[in-house]
């Protein structure tokens, strides 16, 4: 099992690189990518607080995934019959219009396309000379992940795949897949979506950079459609999850791009602070 998720993980790695390399020549150009080069060290130094927070975030989802899924059914809300009172079939509909073709892109997308829908925006927006697009998104990410945890314990959810009203397709065509999703998720994290709300969320910042990177708007565009739509072809989400994926996307932008400034100073005051503890350390 550890083999096959190693592998599941190498195969992401490999594509996303392959996929980062055409991105970066297709939209940001040898231009910005040379200067990016020659001042990588500073910008990383200006954009390390705000990955730092993210990672974090991720960190502590992960490590807290299970408990957190016990302390849901403990204190969260059954809204599986709600939602499915709500819309019914309409995932299920979606799948009539399967194809093998359609399985293959989906499944590929919802994998690879979604790994480096969220990657190559940190480093397109780390190409850019100011930084503050790149801290804006990279808290827009935190707060999904964080917002999107908060629900995980007040709602407790399947999918429709769990409820044999829609096929699991995507492990008909890539079985090992199965082995990515169970380790990064469980059956009752799915409201809202949080594929749907990441996805929305670049596309978001596609629009408000899209004087700057114009080609990646129409890349991240049809990459976020495509995941979006490959949540419910999949089975894996509702339409209701998506649509409240789409309001946390929403939220989420808000925040990141309010809290820049607030952000921007608070680290620019304890900066000075923490240098100093660590000096008198040493």
């Amino acid at each position: 099992m550890l083999t096959g998720l190693i592998t599941v993980l190498l195969s992401i790695v490999v594509v996303v690189s392959v996929l980062l390399v055409i991105g970066s020549v297709l939209c940001i150009g040898r231009g910005p990518l040379r200067e990016l080069r020659a001042d990588l060290k500073p910008r990383i130094r200006r954009a390390a607080p705000a990955i730092g927070l993210l990672v974090v975030v991720l960190v502590l989802n992960s490590l807290t995934r299970r408990t957190a899924q016990r302390l849901s059914w403990l204190i969260g809300f059954e809204i599986t019959d709600q939602i499915f009172r709500l819309e019914g079939t309409f995932v299920a509909w979606i799948q009539t219009f399967q194809t093998t073709e359609l399985t293959l892109y989906f499944s590929a997308v919802y994998v690879y396309g979604y790994a480096f829908l969220l990657v190559f925006p940190l480093l397109a927006y780390l190409a850019l000379p100011e930084q503050r697009t790149l801290q804006e998104l990279t808290i827009a990410y935190t707060a999904n992940y964080a917002l999107g945890l908060v629900c995980y314990l007040l709602f407790v959810a399947y999918g429709p795949r769990n409820l044999d009203i829609a096929e699991q397709l995507m492990y008909n065509v890539y079985p090992s897949s199965r082995l990515l999703t169970s380790a990064i998720n469980t059956n009752t994290n799915v409201f809202p979506s949080l594929h749907t709300s990441l996805s929305v969320t670049v596309l978001l910042f596609a629009w408000r950079t899209r004087e700057a990177y114009p080609r990646w708007l129409a890349i991240a565009a049809v990459l976020a459609t495509s995941v979006v739509i490959s949540t419910m072809y999949l089975g894996i989400h509702w339409a209701t999850d998506v649509v409240a994926g789409t309001v946390l996307a929403a939220v989420s932008v808000w925040i990141g791009v309010k809290s820049a400034d607030r952000w921007r100073e608070t680290v620019t005051d304890a900066a000075p602070r923490i240098t100093g503890a660590l000096r008198s350390r040493l």
